[in-house]
């Protein structure tokens, strides 16, 4: 797979663990927004922000790990948070899945609600190597 980190002083320098953008080669996975439900009991997780984010990122790895590819080859990522004030407690539970070097590109918005009212909503792109 190729991948190659995007910079340019031209646009905002990022603010957190991405990038600007991300060039790519290869097969592309799209996986669907991911919400903190428990696979094992179909429950949603109970518990804060943190909480919420870290049972999101775990079946988000899960997906990727099916699909035979990691962390590493994600190139994009979508956020959606229903409060924006949550945003740091977020940014430091999805921190630990990224490199801030070679991290993904991402968009992180605020929406009125998400489904059975969680806090978080994160979906992703990545590249599955050939």
């Amino acid at each position: 797979m190729f991948k190659k980190v995007i910079r340019t002083n031209q646009a905002p320098a990022p603010v957190g663990p991405y990038n600007q953008a991300i060039a790519t080669s290869g097969q592309i996975l799209f996986v669907a927004g991911q919400i903190p439900l428990d696979p094992q009991t179909g429950k949603i997780v109970e518990g804060d922000i943190t909480a919420q984010t870290q049972q999101v990122m775990v079946n988000i790895e899960a997906i990727l790990t099916e699909a035979g590819t990691n962390w590493d080859n994600v190139v994009k990522t979508s956020v959606f948070l229903t409060d924006l004030a949550n945003f740091g407690a977020m940014n430091q539970v999805y921190a630990r899945y990224f490199v801030e070097d070679t991290a993904p590109a991402r968009a992180c918005v605020e929406v009125s609600r998400l489904p059975k009212e969680v806090l978080v909503e994160i979906e992703c792109i990545a590249v599955i190597d050939q």
